[in-house]
């Protein structure tokens, strides 16, 4: 299974774990077992009173969730893994996929305002922002409404994540505006974005090569959507989204780059590392 986490990719999430937890407050008895816990509630996407007896009480997995989740430790679990990419330098691609839950449907009237839905025909879908490296690899995400359009997005995802500026920005031509472009000229990007099929006075030279690593976030959106907490929302908060998106982002991280070059995990790089991240939006 494609999902599944070996004994040592359990063992870099737990040491990032446990570097990202508060100082204060109270302590989990058992930190493997609660990401384990995780692990299968966003994969199999089943309710938490469903979570199986070898996790432990359902109700005390879910307040320690939700106490976590208000205090940002998950975004800072994924922040911590995203922050040791080694292609955000170089090039840094964007794009947007749309997930619609079955259980926030277009009956629902009340208590959507700031929880990242959005109306339309189908009900109200969630938006997610996303940007990856060179290789396809998650560095940061937002979550807007399903009727938000990535072109306007765009000036707000290039904050977040390491704060890196890359050499390129690759998109799609959903992000193809003037002033996108504008903008990644003046902070010395160059960028890669192809214009529509309408628009006038088209360049001549298009960096090709580069835009061929396109795919690859598209990739990506593929291994998030493996998790079908992510892919069917169930959450009520844009929050506890939020934080199923960046848990479910630092195990692919951990499944897909860090685990294959394991060679003892140096928990202090990644503390001194994590210090200068820029937060990713939620």
């Amino acid at each position: 299974m494609s999902t599944h986490m070996e004994q040592r990719d359990w063992q870099i999430g737990l040491e990032v774990f446990q570097a990202s937890l508060p100082r204060r407050g109270d302590k989990g008895r058992n930190d493997r077992l609660f990401l384990e816990a995780l692990h299968y509630f966003a994969v199999h996407n089943v309710t938490w009173r469903a979570l199986p007896e070898r996790f432990g009480n359902w109700n005390s997995i879910w307040k320690r969730f939700w106490r976590l989740s208000q205090s940002g430790v998950f975004e800072m679990f994924f922040d911590m893994l995203a922050s040791l990419s080694k292609s955000a330098h170089l090039v840094q691609m964007f794009d947007s996929t749309v997930v619609l839950s079955p259980c926030l449907g277009s009956g629902r009237k009340r208590g959507q305002q700031n929880q990242a839905l959005g109306r339309s025909r189908g009900g109200f879908p969630t938006k997610i922002h996303l940007k990856t490296g060179k290789h396809g690899h998650l560095i940061a995400f937002d979550l807007t409404g399903g009727e938000k359009g990535g072109c306007p997005h765009f000036p707000v995802l290039l904050d977040p994540g390491p704060g890196i500026k890359p050499r390129a920005a690759i998109g799609g031509k959903g992000y193809d505006s003037k002033a996108n472009r504008a903008l990644c000229r003046s902070r010395r990007m160059v960028p890669v974005i192809p214009q529509k099929s309408t628009a006038k006075n088209k360049p001549k030279n298009f960096p090709h090569l580069l835009y061929k690593a396109r795919p690859r976030i598209e990739i990506a959106v593929g291994k998030l959507k493996r998790c079908k907490r992510i892919a069917l929302r169930c959450e009520k908060t844009a929050k506890n989204f939020a934080s199923f998106a960046a848990i479910s982002a630092g195990f692919i991280l951990i499944k897909s780059v860090h685990g294959l070059t394991y060679s003892g995990f140096d928990r202090k790089a990644v503390i001194s590392n994590s210090a200068e991240i820029v937060p990713a939006a939620s």
